[in-house]
């Protein structure tokens, strides 16, 4: 397969990673799901009671076709101990989502267990036993709500109905509360400890059978809590792969072609197998595939330090003649000449050359963004050890899952040779979603005697990172005689790595943050150009610069028909739509992660009541507006700033209003409001990738200044609790920030900034 061809396929196998990732059916529900979820596996040694029950919809659907439940098809864990602890094993990484809280935290909501007594671990990588494991897309939570509250309720049941036969009275008579079992006549109370065993003997209840707890008697979810592993992280032990050690273990990197797709001609491996603490250092041709290994020059060293002193002095002529000769200035002007010639729409709705012709205003632009890095804080590491015909690998990775397999593959081994240990990741933002690091370890160490810690650099992430792919868009929109939207035209120029088929990853347009039926007539089209760089999802991939341009858009159009921008907003969002097609045999959709005009409106009215919307504010000050649904979050941002004759932006303030469903942990959903408010302020003030001749020319955060604490505005996020199941919140408070911040800045000096970052504009902050 020729370079070119393995890029294409990396294009398409990204795209099945997002599918698979993002792609929820409708959940199993208690009275759908018809037989037993759970089961009682044994009991603890020195009595307890322990519960296997299914954690995401597939093993449900597994049932529903008629398959018979096995113990090796349960995947997670509810233990209850002698000493009152209970244990839940968590399949998913932790990648600061606080993740490993929620879960335990669900649990104990139903079980009626004291937080106190609540531990959560982390459960190995096993897919046979766990099924999908990996994080992404927002779906831990909403994979796991049903099943985990089920399983919470289970076990207070068989508690409960322990309790209620060792009194000798009817279960009717029995509560549960703060893991204590309670006979209310008498008082008498016994703890969750001391009935485990007696628990265990118990029948599981069919899942049917179980009463779920209503919003309105929570007792745990929707406050505050300091997350699972706080305790670890600020007093230094170690639980990222960065702190992976062991005895003997020896430290490599791994260099690659500044443009991707060249190979190694010759290098000074001679040379820099002298230098000091340098154990070894080799050439691997690898598999050509960016998600994999990309062929380059090992160094395996004492020391991490030594590694990368190596590294310094390493000299390698590279073979470039399949290598990337991208330019993004080249592709710009590119863009621009493809612009006019419109390609057969993928969407076609209505008659927009009618509506055009009838229109009272027409506004025609063009919109572009950049490329940008994840640049997690945590650099990309594995660790990985070929011992006695295995392979063993500790790594930080969103998918260790499916990693896993891929490192099988690779090495042609079987899964049962591979085995894989998640540690926790120092951020992910979708990057950890490719496991090139941990495939590069593996390779690395089938040629070292000695567990191998694999380390990047902050350049090397700069240089080898899977992108959030720039494009340009070239808007037409119209506005009918009442001032209604009546039109929208959108021609995304976008890439593919051989201009084919398939489109980088968030190089197509999506429909989920910006319904097909946006207005009566609607015509899309997609042009791709080629580029060799890997892309890859970066936080809400799609979504988070779709938003930008459509949120802006809507505000240009508002202004067209000469109309206040929320009551704009508000008459678009609530129109009703049209039901998403369903296709044969496929999953249903599920329902609370898909756009809601009643949500919509909500958090759009919240979010401008709480920003003070229609306030007046001084000369050189604005207020902006935006909504998103990403990733069945409903998300509305205000921003408030002003700006100098310099364009130097100051922005004072961040009002957010999500509707995600039910909060589990306030202040994790704060924080990730506030974490994804700001990433999506430093994104679009001043993130840029550029590259030319195939090289990345950003290497540091010298030249990629990702926003500093002095121009942090605070962030007020507000929640509206609805009924729905909940949604993840990583992304969803990332799309709408751009926008807004646009949109306040031509509030404030009448300058409509139409390219992202705004620093091309001239703004700083």
């Amino acid at each position: 397969m020729q370079t070119i061809e393995r890029f294409a396929q990396y294009d398409a196998d990204m795209q099945a990673l997002i599918a698979e990732v993002t792609t929820m059916p409708a959940p199993a529900t208690a009275t759908a799901m018809g037989r037993r979820s759970f089961l009682k596996l044994a009991s603890l040694a020195g009595g307890g009671l322990v519960l296997a029950f299914h954690l995401d919809t597939r093993s449900a659907r597994a049932e529903e076709a008629g398959h018979e439940t096995t113990v090796s098809g349960l995947n997670a864990f509810v233990r209850i101990a002698p000493d009152n602890i209970v244990t839940i094993y968590s399949k998913g990484p932790e990648i600061g989502q606080g993740i490993k809280t929620a879960f335990g935290l669900i649990i104990a909501e139903e079980l009626n267990a004291d937080w106190k007594t609540v531990k959560v671990d982390q459960a190995p990588i096993n897919p046979k036993v766990y099924g999908y494991q990996g994080a992404g897309g927002s779906t831990s939570i909403p994979r796991g709500w049903d099943q985990l509250r089920q399983a919470g309720a289970a076990a207070r049941s068989m508690l409960i109905a322990a309790a209620a036969k060792q009194w000798k009275v009817p279960v009717s008579e029995c509560t549960a509360a703060n893991s204590f079992v309670i006979h209310t006549p008498s008082k008498r109370k016994l703890s969750y400890g001391a009935l485990a065993k007696d628990a265990a003997t118990m029948p599981v209840p069919e899942v049917a059978s179980l009463t779920l707890k209503t919003r309105s008697e929570y007792t745990l979810l929707g406050k505050r809590y300091t997350g699972v592993d706080n305790d670890k992280i600020v007093t230094g032990k170690p639980v990222f792969g960065i702190d992976v050690t062991m005895p003997g273990m020896l430290f490599a990197n791994y260099v690659k072609c500044p443009a991707v797709g060249g190979k190694v001609k010759s290098s000074n491996l001679d040379e820099i197998k002298k230098m000091p603490g340098i154990v070894d250092a080799f050439v691997l041709d690898g598999t050509g595939n960016p998600a994999e290994v990309m062929p380059g020059v090992a160094i395996i060293a004492k020391s991490t330090w030594q590694a990368f002193k190596a590294k310094a002095a390493l000299k390698v002529e590279w073979d470039e003649s399949e290598a990337s000769k991208d330019s993004l200035t080249q592709a710009a002007a590119k863009a621009k000449e493809l612009a006019p010639t419109l390609p057969i729409p993928m969407t076609n709705v209505g008659d927009v050359d009618a509506a055009f012709a009838s229109a009272a205003r027409i506004v025609d632009v063009a919109y572009d963004y950049a490329m940008v890095s994840h640049q997690q804080l945590e650099p990309q590491t594995s660790t990985a050890w070929w011992h006695d015909g295995c392979m063993e690998i500790w790594t930080p990775s969103q998918m260790a899952d499916r990693g896993l397999g891929m490192v099988a593959k690779m090495l042609n081994l079987t899964e049962d040779k591979v085995m894989v240990h998640q540690t926790r990741a120092g951020g992910g933002f979708g990057r950890r979603l490719a496991n090139d690091y941990m495939c590069e370890a593996a390779a690395i160490a089938m040629k070292v005697n000695a567990p191998v810690k694999l380390q990047w650099k902050r350049e090397d992430d700069f240089a080898h990172d899977m992108f959030r792919a720039g494009g340009h868009h070239f808007l037409k929109g119209a506005v009918d005689k009442n001032g209604k939207l009546s039109a929208i035209q959108n021609h995304l120029v976008s890439f593919s790595a051989d201009g084919g088929k398939t489109a980088v990853s968030g190089g197509f347009l999506s429909n989920n943050s910006f319904p097909a039926d946006a207005a009566p007539n609607v015509r899309y089209a997609l042009t791709k150009m080629p580029l060799q760089i890997p892309c890859g999802p970066w936080r809400a991939p799609t979504d988070n610069v779709q938003m930008f341009v459509i949120g802006s858009f809507l505000h240009e159009m508002a202004l067209a028909a000469g109309r206040d921008h929320v009551e704009f907003l508000e008459e678009w969002l609530s129109r009703p739509l049209a039901a998403p097609a369903q296709q044969p045999g496929a999953p249903r959709p599920d329902p609370s992660r898909s756009y809601n005009p009643q949500r919509a409106v909500a958090v759009l009215k919240l979010c401008a009541e709480k920003a003070g919307w229609g306030k007046k504010l001084p000369a050189g000050h604005g207020l902006g507006i935006a909504f998103a649904c990403s990733y069945g979050g409903h998300v509305a941002e205000a921003v408030e700033l002003s700006v100098d004759a310099k364009k130097k932006i100051t922005v004072h303030k961040i009002t957010a209003v999500a509707d995600i469903g039910p909060i589990i942990n306030m202040s994790s959903a704060e924080n990730q409001v506030q974490g994804g408010a700001i990433d999506g302020l430093s994104t679009a003030m001043g993130l840029e990738i550029n590259v030319e001749n195939g090289r990345i020319q950003q290497t540091n955060f010298g030249d990629y200044p990702i926003l500093r604490m002095r121009s942090a505005p605070p962030v007020e996020a507000h929640f509206i609790q609805s009924d729905f199941r909940p949604s993840g919140l990583g992304e969803p408070c990332v799309p709408p920030l751009a926008a807004a911040l646009g949109n306040a800045l031509f509030a404030a000096n009448g300058d409509r900034v139409r390219t992202m970052p705004f620093k091309r504009a001239g703004y700083s902050i």
